[in-house]
């Protein structure tokens, strides 16, 4: 047995290392320097009273926790656009009404202009008249009832709108705004005003109620919320796990729909090959335009996949509802993967980002997605990459090589239901009715964390006592705004004395960086997403969202979320900490000892 004077030197070293870890965990945290102090403003706050709100459109309202505004860019809040501020003639609730409006189609003239009324049924149309204050134009002499779309050209609003379309011999809306008022008999019953209409928008009624007002992309869906039945899910992350979405793309029978951000992945591409090569009906969509440029690989990838008849589109050009196809997912045969990673190397394939992901088993969230697939590969918002790439031009990238361990395994968990959340229609309040429902707790670990709804639901929450725990992503291109929204929250979270602290991840050669959007709340919800929690994300973007729904799946995810909130590092129980600490103070009395007898 070596000497204890040659041991001792080691287990001061162990317990150096191991007091950190002891003391660390899921509670407070020092917060990540970021060079000289922060003098900015602190993080928005939620409302006083620790009610939830989302800046966005409204619907019918399932909490009374989620107060509604307006859709920036999009709103009724929005600076130079107003909306019926003309106070109606007569009083007529149950008269035609205006419901919509579409000023600036995408065709040259503008050519396919509506106004959209809705009406009682069997009112007779020739006492109605549009009236801008310069003309007026009246309806012809014909019984309507429902929604009616008045225009003049009504061969191509039939293709823009599902509305009964109603011919008129002149209508003429203005793209820099004006006030349409509707007259029935004589009577002015309604009125609504606009500014600065967006090309290939449409202004409708929004909220519960409808007497909120936005603009919407008129190719763009409306989908509500899905709260779907599934047995069960495999949860897994990433870069421990990268062989799950390769897995679950070969075991395809019938199809396979992948929609993704980029697709630079050469694993994800051989499978998809496999599979149309073996009579799988094999489409994918991606962005057309990711920033920095798309990458010379993926268009090596999608001419690949074009070359063993994939349908391979891009989502993008002038009429794309959305600023970015940011979604990532794939339906194959009857089962959905759902992503906060992309297909490429850095994401599924394990070389770099700390990922979530789901495996969901049962028909029905695959056709909700599967809905959400065909709705953003339709002609008028995605183009076919044989056209796309004609006149494509692309840039260098850098693929990720990284080598990481597998520290947590897949695993099929039980689910009690899936809800599926799609953006911009409904995931921003969504995801904000889940935060409003937390009772104990609610983990975040996320790319980007800055004001804005999100946030805020999770600050109201820890003002409720809910324990909070925010981990933000130290990537170079977020960490000096994730450093400073992690210190702003840390003493907001101090003045108020909430129980919620934030942090900047530290992954430790275990992953290069997070780049996961996942929520635990109260152990038994997982949301694994897309979004970024940003304002832009949820609500410019196309994104999908699964909550779900049981225990196993938030404790499987909670687990990892606090090995990455320890920064991975070994933790020694107690009494061993306090054994080793023992053992060294020993041996320290004890070499001090053979010192003082050899000196004498």
């Amino acid at each position: 047995m070596p000497p204890i004077r040659r041991i001792a030197p080691v287990l001061v070293v162990a317990v150096l290392l191991a007091l950190p870890a002891a003391v660390s965990g899921v509670g407070p945290s020092p917060v990540a320097a970021d060079g000289p102090g922060d003098d900015g403003v602190e993080p928005a706050e939620p409302p006083p009273d620790g009610t939830c709100r989302v800046d966005a459109p409204g619907d019918s309202g399932e909490t009374g926790q989620a107060q509604t505004a307006g859709r920036e860019n999009r709103s009724a809040g929005t600076e130079g656009s107003v909306s019926s501020p003309a106070e109606p003639d007569g009083d007529s609730p149950d008269g035609p009404r205006i419901v919509a409006v579409y000023p600036n189609p995408h065709a040259r003239g503008d050519r396919g202009e509506f106004v959209v009324l809705s009406v009682p049924d069997g009112t007779d149309l020739s006492g109605v008249i549009l009236d801008d204050g310069e003309d007026r134009v009246a309806l012809p002499n014909t019984t309507a009832g429902g929604r009616a779309a008045v225009t003049p050209d009504p061969a191509r609003a039939r293709n823009l709108t599902d509305a009964a379309v109603v011919g008129v011999d002149a209508l003429e809306l203005s793209n820099a705004g004006e006030r349409i008022r509707l007259r029935h008999d004589g009577v002015v019953v309604d009125a609504v005003a606009y500014e600065d209409a967006p090309e290939g928008e449409l202004r409708r009624q929004a909220g519960a109620t409808g007497d909120e007002w936005e603009w919407w992309p008129l190719a763009g869906t409306d989908r509500a919320p899905a709260d779907l039945p599934a047995r069960a899910a495999t949860a897994f992350v990433l870069p421990d796990a990268p062989a799950i979405t390769v897995e679950t793309l070969r075991s395809a029978d019938r199809r396979i729909l992948l929609a993704g951000y980029t697709l630079t992945s050469p694993r994800v591409v051989r499978a998809l090959r496999a599979a149309a090569d073996r009579g799988v009906r094999v489409r994918v969509l991606v962005d057309s335009a990711p920033v920095g440029g798309m990458d010379r690989r993926q268009g090596e990838a999608l001419n690949a996949l074009v070359e063993v008849g994939v349908d391979v589109r891009v989502f993008g050009g002038e009429r794309a509802p959305y600023r970015f196809h940011h979604a990532k997912y794939a339906v194959v045969d009857d089962r959905a993967l759902v992503l906060t990673e992309n297909f490429k190397p850095a994401g599924t394939g394990g070389r770099s980002s700390r990922g979530w992901g789901a495996v969901v088993e049962g028909p029905a969230v695959a056709r909700e997605l599967a809905a959400v697939f065909r709705a953003d590969t339709r002609e008028s918002t995605s183009i076919p990459w044989r056209e796309y790439r004609r006149n494509a031009s692309f840039v260098e990238g850098d693929p990720a090589n990284g080598s990481y361990p597998s520290r947590f395994d897949p695993r099929r968990v039980p689910l009690d239901g899936v809800r599926v959340l799609v953006a911009p229609d409904n995931a921003e309040r969504g995801l904000v009715r889940v935060l409003c429902g937390a009772e104990e707790s609610i983990l975040v670990q996320q790319m980007t964390v800055e004001p804005g709804p999100l946030l805020w639901a999770t600050m109201a929450a820890a003002r409720r006592g809910v324990r909070v725990r925010v981990l933000a992503s130290g990537a170079r291109y977020v960490r000096g705004d994730n450093r400073r929204t992690v210190r702003r929250l840390n003493r907001w979270a101090d003045r108020e004395g909430v129980d919620l602290r934030a942090k900047v991840a530290d992954p430790r050669s275990r992953f290069e960086k997070v780049h996961a959007k996942g929520v635990v709340v109260d152990g038994d919800r997982a949301v694994v997403s897309s979004v970024n929690w940003n304002t832009h994300s949820p609500r410019e973007n196309r994104e999908v969202a699964v909550v779900l729904e049981g225990d196993r799946a938030g404790s499987y995810f909670a687990r990892v979320f606090r090995a990455d909130w320890r920064d991975g590092a070994w933790r020694l129980p107690a009494g061993v900490v306090g054994l080793v600490v023992l053992t060294v103070g020993t041996a320290v009395a004890v070499a001090r000892r053979r010192i003082r007898f050899a000196a004498t």
